[in-house]
């Protein structure tokens, strides 16, 4: 039980200390996902916004907390303790619309991209020249994975025949299942979906499109480079965190070990390499200035392609994924057919895991 709320705790203060900060390492340029010319970017109404918001956060922050607090203390319910991360959540994004839709009314009230010159600026060179992709960074990922299933080949005559396929908030066995291949080898089955899925976002953000600053062109390009490449890095290493954690649940269930600390066998890898991908990628979030000269041109106002500053919804650009205006990283283009079935895979992966582990 402690160890359900510790995780619970930890969650919750990335997600706020996320949220606090997100404003100040987003590009200037697109705050809270409404695109405004450089000019503006220091506008009285963003600025308002933006401190609105981090009040808006931070108080909902603590409401949601302590209502989980409450509520277990009232219940003492195990299964109530996200509660707080998923309440932080929508309160997150509910303060992020609301300065969406300020600034977006500032925007086309006062006419902030009225007589400004726009352009679109290309990186040629990704087609000469592209970036590479970091396979090295996906050995841990493949290894881990082919050692698991080694492992399970190789022990399954002497595993037990009944297995635990999973375990409560306290570390106790709360799911008990007949030996097969299904539930045997199931989270070898999600390492190698995961390991697939992951591995094909970070070579999807190699094809995506690049939103390249046309008033600074040369230094958001080669920005752009090395923000493709630390994303690509920082998936990869999630893919293999995720795979370390698999690895210890299946060594658990194969060897029928019962441990109250069951939950942090996967739970403590991945939390660690979201933490630090959200570090590396927060650290290089914002392009560098340098001393490149202005060229004049502002950023095409293609607000109506982003709904709520979010969703990104483009059916003539072809990219599956595009750098997100808010947060970290890319996020998928809803207007490419790609998009859904990439997310009809997911949700078939989960649910063959669900039918293979507690169908039986």
């Amino acid at each position: 039980m402690t160890v359900a709320i510790i995780v619970s705790s930890a969650l919750s203060a990335l997600l706020l200390t996320l949220a606090l900060v997100l404003p100040s390492i987003t590009s200037p340029t697109v705050p809270f996902g409404v695109r405004v010319p450089v000019q503006r970017a220091g506008d009285p109404v963003v600025v308002r916004q933006t401190s609105i918001y981090r009040w808006r956060v931070f108080l909902g922050g603590i409401l949601a907390v302590g209502l989980g607090v409450a509520i277990y203390g009232t219940t003492g319910e195990a299964w109530l303790l996200p509660l707080p991360v998923l309440v932080l959540l929508a309160v997150w994004y509910g303060c992020f619309f609301l300065a969406n839709h300020a600034i977006r009314a500032a925007k086309a009230a006062g006419g902030w991209y009225k007589g400004l010159r726009q352009g679109i600026a290309v990186d040629t060179g990704l087609r000469t020249d592209p970036p590479r992709f970091p396979w090295r960074w996906l050995a841990p990922a493949l290894i881990l994975t082919l050692a698991t299933m080694t492992i399970g080949v190789v022990s399954f005559p002497s595993m037990p025949e009944q297995l635990v396929v999973h375990y409560g908030a306290n570390g106790a066995p709360d799911r008990i299942a007949a030996k097969s291949v299904g539930t045997a080898f199931s989270l070898v089955f999600v390492q190698i979906g995961m390991t697939a899925l992951l591995a094909g976002m970070a070579a999807a953000i190699f094809r995506g499109r690049p939103d390249i600053d046309p008033g600074h062109p040369v230094g958001s390009a080669r920005w752009h480079r090395q923000y493709t490449a630390l994303g690509a890095k920082a998936l990869l290493g999630l893919a293999g965190a995720i795979d370390l954690g698999l690895m210890g649940s299946s060594l658990l269930m194969w060897t029928g070990t019962a441990t109250p600390l069951a939950p942090l066998v996967i739970v403590l890898p991945v939390l660690a390499a979201v933490v630090v991908a959200v570090l590396a990628m927060a650290r290089h979030n914002r392009e560098p200035l340098g001393g490149e000269r202005d060229t004049g041109l502002a950023h095409r106002d293609d607000d109506k392609y982003w709904r709520g500053g979010l969703i990104y919804v483009n059916r003539e650009d072809h990219a599956l994924m595009v750098p997100r205006r808010f947060g970290l990283g890319w996020t998928l283009n809803f207007g490419n057919p790609r998009a859904a079935m990439l997310l009809a895979g997911v949700a078939a992966l989960i649910s063959l895991v669900v039918i293979l582990r507690f169908g039986s």
